[in-house]
């Protein structure tokens, strides 16, 4: 079954170079990091939004890409997309109630394919943790380039960490000025205690219309080579999702 997301809006050039950005970092993570997990410290971090535009920008050059949503607690990509249609998924496959195949789906977007969530399970950590996931990603691991794994917040509930531990590598997706630094370490420490390399921290919502640093560092360096409007609006990778259009 094909899934189409009809609610894709066209980044700009800042933000288009940005997600390229995460991309080439993650490949330059080498060839055998081939599943990435990725978490945050709490809710609405801009996480699933950051995963799904990398998948879709990984996709661009030509690799096979899988995205898995393991928030089998609360996804949200399927309405924040505005999928047409949903099928088969994760929890109904971990729990035996249909084949592989019949929940990995071909998306609208050229190279990519989605394994949903599922309906809501009442034993998420359980299933996610099993010998069964394990196969699953193994046996995945061999038809794609990249699969990208998007996890609930770690700060929250512990399934981020119980994935960890057959991916490759995991990313932390931060919001700015959002969590404390001792809680953002508590979070890295749960990861670590799992036996995943941490890959890096993407720094999500990051104000670059504002006066802070990043506004006098980015909007000074990228402003005066890209010029003003791309200066004023630069920000997927460090945090805007649609940045604001010039009045002009």
């Amino acid at each position: 079954m094909k899934i189409n997301f009809e609610n894709i809006s066209t980044l700009d050039f800042q933000s288009s170079e940005a997600y390229k950005t995460l991309r080439t970092n993650i490949q330059f993570c080498g060839e055998e990091v081939k599943v990435v997990s990725f978490t945050s410290c709490q809710p609405n971090e801009g996480k699933s939004v950051l995963i799904f535009r990398l998948s879709a920008t990984m996709a661009e050059t030509g690799k096979k890409v899988l995205l898995i949503d393991a928030d089998i607690r609360k996804s949200v990509l399927v309405s924040r997309y505005q999928a047409d249609q949903t099928g088969k998924g994760l929890s109904e496959y971990l729990t035996g109630q249909c084949k592989l195949d019949e929940c990995v789906h071909n998306t609208n977007i050229e190279n990519m394919d989605i394994l949903l969530t599922g309906p809501v399970a009442p034993n998420p950590s359980e299933i996610l943790g099993s010998s069964k996931f394990k196969r699953m990603v193994a046996s995945l691991r061999e038809k794609y380039d990249y699969i990208f794994i998007d996890c609930p917040p770690l700060g929250s509930v512990i399934d981020a960490a119980v994935v960890s531990t057959n991916v490759d590598g995991a990313v932390l997706v931060i919001e700015h000025a959002a969590d404390s630094y001792k809680f953002v370490q508590k979070v890295k420490s749960q990861l670590e205690k799992s036996g995943c390399k941490i890959l890096g921290a993407v720094l999500n919502k990051v104000d670059m219309e504002g006066k802070g640093y990043y506004r006098k560092y980015y909007g000074k360096r990228y402003g005066n080579y890209y010029g003003s409007y791309y200066g004023r609006n630069y920000g997927a990778y460090y945090g805007k999702e649609e940045p604001k259009k010039d009045k002009k």
